[in-house]
C-alpha cells in the first residue's frame, strides 16, 4: 500500500483550526480618513473586514482585544465560509469568548477555548459545556428576535432559510440529540484517516512525525512547537493536554462535519464454463473449470455522511503558539525553546480573553468615571462596537451585484484554501485603496518548497487580476501576501497582461470539497451494495464515515 502523503490529503476537506498566526485587522487596514466623518456630529468611523475561509475567528478576536492600542472604531466583520459547522464553531467560540466573568472565570475559559478550538476529545465538563451552549443556539437561531436580543454581536440574516435550518440541526447534534459515543466516535474516525494518510508509513508514525515536525515545520519558523506535543496530537488528536491524559475521552462533535456519498451497487453474475459438460476420463489430474463471474456496477442514491475530514498533517498550533508579544516566551536555552507551542498558545489564549473581558465596562461610563481620557486614547470596547455578519455559504461571487456590498470594504482576507475565489468580480467589494491579505501555505506539511515559491507567484496574479498591486512598503513575509486595491483601476477591470492558467497547488486553489481524492487502494470495486465516496473512503474499508439517513 503506498502512502498518500504529499497529495494534499493531510489537510482535509474541511478546516477548523487557521494555519497561520492571528493578525490585528486594524493594522492590517488602511488608516482612518478624518474627513470621512467630518460632516457627521459624534460620529465614529467603521471598518468594515470581508473574510473568507477564517475559519476559527482568531483575527478577530485578535482584533477586538487590542482595541485599546487604537482610536475608536465601530468594527463590521463579514464572514464567509464554505460549510455551516465552521460558522457554528464561530458563534460558539465567540459565545464563549464574550461569556461574563462571573458565570466563568478567565482560567477556566481560556482552558474550555482551548479544548474546544483544538483537541479532537473533550472532558466531561467541557463536553457539558458544549452541549448547553449549543441547546441556547439551537433554540435561538430560528428566532432572529431572540437571537439580536441575546447576541447582539450577532447576525444571519443574510443566511438563506435552508441554512440557518442546517445550523439549527448542527446545534441540535452537538446538544447530544444522537446520544451515545457511537454518534461520533472520533478516536475510531481520528485512527482511520491517519492509516489512509499515511499508508504503508502507518507502522512508523512517530518517524514520520518527527520528519514532518523538525523538516519541515521548524524549518519554516515553528521550532517552538515540541516533539512530544506533536506526536501526541498526530496519534490523537489532542492537542492540548492540560489535565491528565485519561480525562479525555468524550469526543469532541464541534468538529464533526457531513458530506454527500454515492452508494455504488455490485451485480455479481455467473455463466457456466464453457467446457463443464466434458467427461471425467482425463485423470485425477482434470479439474473441470469454476463458473465464469462477471461484476456489473451501478451509482446508486447520494447519501448524507458524518465523519472527520479536517487536518491530521500540521495541527492547531500555528495559530496561537508559534508568535508572542512577550519575548520571553520565545527564548532559547542551549538551542532549545524554553516554552512549548501548547504553553505559548495557553498564554496568548489567557491574554485575549482577559483583554476581551474588558468589554463589559461601557465607554462613556468609563470615560466620565476616569475624569475624562486624553484626546486620541481609545476607550475599551463593548460588545456593541461590533457585528459579525455571515453570509451565504456560495455569495462570493455575487456580492458585487449588491450595492451595498459593492466597493464597501476596506480590508479583504482570503484563506489559502479559499484562494480559488479570488476574482475581479470579489475585488469589485473592497473600496478604492483598500487591502487585501492573502494567506499563504507557509505551515502546510505536505507542500515542498518549491510548490511555495509557485503558489505565492499565482497568488500575486490572482491579485494583479482582482484590481491589487503589492503594498509599497510592506514587511516581507513568507506567511502572508498583502496587496493595495488601486484607486485609479476602474471597479472590477483586470488587467488583460495576466492570462489565466492552471494553479501550481491543486489541492489548495481548489474548493475544500475537491481537496482529498480518494486512497489508490479504495478505487477497486467493492463486495455487495457498499456505499463508496467520493473522495472519501467508504465504511466497509474503514470505519472513517459514518452514515446518516437522506434528508
Amino acid at each position: 500500500m503506498t502512502t498518500p502523503a504529499g497529495s494534499g490529503m493531510g489537510f482535509g476537506s474541511v478546516s477548523w483550526w487557521g494555519l497561520s498566526p492571528a493578525l490585528d485587522l486594524q493594522a492590517e487596514s488602511p488608516p482612518v480618513d478624518p474627513d470621512s466623518q467630518a460632516d457627521t456630529v459624534h460620529s465614529v468611523p467603521e471598518l468594515d473586514v470581508l473574510l473568507l475561509g477564517s475559519v476559527d475567528g482568531r483575527h478577530l478576536l485578535r482584533t477586538l482585544s487590542r482595541a485599546k492600542l487604537w482610536p475608536r472604531r465601530r468594527f463590521n466583520f463579514f464572514v464567509l465560509e464554505n460549510n455551516l459547522e465552521a460558522v457554528a464553531r464561530h458563534m460558539l467560540i465567540f459565545s464563549l469568548a464574550l461569556e461574563e466573568p462571573e458565570k466563568m472565570g478567565l482560567q477556566e475559559r481560556s482552558e474550555t477555548f482551548l479544548e474546544v478550538w483544538g483537541n479532537a476529545l473533550l472532558r466531561p465538563p467541557v463536553a457539558a459545556f458544549v452541549r448547553a451552549q449549543a441547546d441556547l443556539l439551537a433554540h435561538l437561531v430560528p428566532e432572529p428576535d431572540r437571537l439580536e436580543e441575546q447576541l447582539p454581536w450577532l447576525s444571519l440574516r443574510a443566511l438563506k432559510f435552508r441554512e440557518r435550518d442546517a445550523l439549527e440541526a448542527v446545534f441540535r447534534f452537538w446538544a447530544g440529540s444522537e446520544k451515545g459515543p457511537e454518534a461520533f466516535p472520533m478516536s475510531r474516525l481520528w485512527d482511520s484517516r491517519l492509516r489512509h494518510y499515511l499508508g504503508s508509513r502507518y507502522d512508523a508514525r512517530r518517524g514520520v512525525s518527527d520528519w514532518d515536525l523538525r523538516m519541515k515545520l521548524h524549518d519554516r519558523g515553528a521550532q517552538v512547537i515540541h516533539t512530544q506535543e506533536f506526536r501526541r496530537w498526530r496519534d490523537t488528536g489532542v492537542a492540548f493536554e492540560l489535565r491528565d491524559s485519561s480525562a479525555y475521552h468524550v469526543p469532541n462533535r464541534t468538529l464533526a462535519s457531513g458530506r454527500l456519498l454515492s452508494y455504488v451497487r455490485v451485480h455479481c453474475l455467473s455463466r457456466p464454463a464453457a467446457d463443464s459438460r466434458r467427461p471425467r476420463s482425463q485423470g485425477p489430474q482434470h479439474r473441470p473449470h469454476l463458473p465464469s463471474l462477471s461484476l456489473l456496477f451501478q451509482r446508486g442514491e447520494r447519501v448524507a455522511a458524518r465523519g472527520y475530514w479536517g487536518d491530521i498533517a500540521t495541527g492547531p498550533f500555528v495559530a496561537f503558539g508559534i508568535e508572542a508579544d512577550d519575548e520571553s516566551l520565545l527564548r532559547t536555552s542551549n538551542g532549545q525553546p524554553v516554552k512549548t507551542a501548547g504553553e505559548i498558545t495557553q498564554h496568548n489564549v489567557t491574554e485575549m480573553l482577559h483583554e476581551v473581558a474588558t468589554w463589559g465596562h461601557n465607554p462613556e461610563e468609563q470615560q466620565h468615571a476616569e475624569g475624562g481620557l486624553e484626546p486620541g486614547t481609545a476607550a475599551a470596547p463593548t460588545s456593541e462596537s461590533f457585528t459579525i455578519h455571515f453570509l451565504p455559504l456560495d455569495s462570493a461571487q455575487t456580492l458585487h451585484h449588491k450595492s451595498c456590498y459593492n466597493g464597501r470594504f476596506q480590508l479583504l482576507y482570503v484563506a489559502c484554501g479559499m484562494v480559488h475565489l479570488l476574482s475581479p468580480e470579489l475585488g469589485a467589494c473592497v473600496a478604492p485603496g483598500g487591502n487585501l491579505i492573502v494567506e499563504l501555505a507557509r505551515y502546510l506539511v505536505d507542500v515542498r518548497q518549491e510548490q511555495l515559491q509557485g503558489f505565492h507567484t499565482r497568488v500575486g496574479e490572482l491579485a494583479q487580476a482582482a484590481g491589487f498591486s503589492p503594498q509599497a512598503g510592506a514587511r516581507p513575509s513568507e506567511t502572508f501576501a498583502r496587496f493595495c486595491k488601486s484607486p485609479e483601476l476602474a471597479v472590477g477591470s483586470t488587467d488583460p497582461a495576466v492570462e489565466p492558467r492552471t494553479l501550481p497547488l491543486e489541492v489548495l486553489a481548489q474548493p475544500l470539497e475537491a481537496r482529498s481524492p480518494a486512497p489508490k487502494d479504495l478505487t477497486e470495486p467493492l463486495q455487495g451494495g457498499t456505499p463508496r465516496s467520493e473522495p472519501c473512503q467508504p465504511p466497509s474499508a474503514s470505519p472513517g464515515t459514518l452514515w446518516l439517513p437522506e434528508v
